[in-house]
């Protein structure tokens, strides 16, 4: 286990940082604590220390907000998240995870730039209405996030494709993402077991860790439950777009 001061220095910022992720604030943040933690250790391995806190996390963000979330939009994304993580243990060894960083980060670009063009650009004004459920879309995108969720810990983007345009009220499109991803993690610990990326040292580490877990998710939720849904949206795909470059950046190895 790690014990020098220049670990816990990138580690103790990561939780921090995921923590509001996991409140409400956006995976871009959860998507620059990971590279803080990957200085000091292998990616591989700072995915595997994460992964416990994440399931603690979303224990909390599950408490915090349990009365929200549409559950139509779980039940038509989870079925291709589940085939998505099954994928993902079966290819791990095969297809490269910067690869799928590069594919999935140009992608959630293109959209958030098409969402800022349409609402920022020289037709801004027209009402764009809400998107209706698709099944199909669904499981396409919930498939690439369960897969993007298990070998480059980038779930977060594909599921923003479908579920942003849906026009959720902030706090239903948070309690969405919140049961979403608290299933999946849950479900990984499966596959990470079998792959033998949660052994006993890495397991200690991230109890060292969990103490700062608690703070950063319940400061972040407070901070999405005081947003306005005209300031909420413009942050989530801000967020979104920080959170694609950086996957790009990390899959360019920059």
């Amino acid at each position: 286990m790690p014990q020098d001061l220049l670990f816990y220095y990138a580690a103790v910022p990561a939780v921090l940082l995921v923590g509001l992720a996991k409140g409400g604030m956006g995976d871009a943040l959860s998507l620059i604590g990971l590279p803080f933690l990957a200085l000091v250790v292998s990616p591989v391995e700072a995915a595997a220390i994460l992964l416990p806190i994440l399931v603690f996390m979303d224990m909390i963000s599950l408490v915090i907000w349990r009365k929200h979330g549409d559950w139509t939009t779980l039940k038509i994304m989870l079925p291709g998240a589940f085939t998505g993580i099954a994928l993902g243990w079966a290819t791990s060894a095969l297809v490269p995870g910067n690869l799928l960083r590069i594919v999935i980060g140009a992608v959630t670009i293109l959209f958030c730039l098409r969402y800022f063009w349409s609402n920022f650009g020289p037709g801004a004004g027209k009402v764009i209405p809400p998107r209706s459920q698709r099944p199909v879309a669904a499981s396409l995108w919930g498939t690439f996030s369960g897969y993007g969720s298990f070998v480059a810990h980038a779930g977060g983007a594909p599921f923003q494709i479908y579920a942003l345009p849906l026009k959720l009220q902030p706090r239903e499109y948070t309690g969405t993402s919140v049961r979403f991803f608290a299933i999946l993690n849950a479900v990984k610990l499966i596959p990470y077991f079998a792959l033998g990326q949660l052994g006993t040292q890495n397991l200690a580490t991230s109890a060292t860790l969990l103490p700062f877990a608690p703070l950063a998710t319940i400061a972040g939720a407070w901070c999405v439950r005081r947003m306005r849904p005209q300031i909420f949206y413009p942050f989530i795909y801000t967020m979104a777009l920080i959170a694609a470059f950086l996957i790009v950046h990390e899959g360019l190895g920059w």
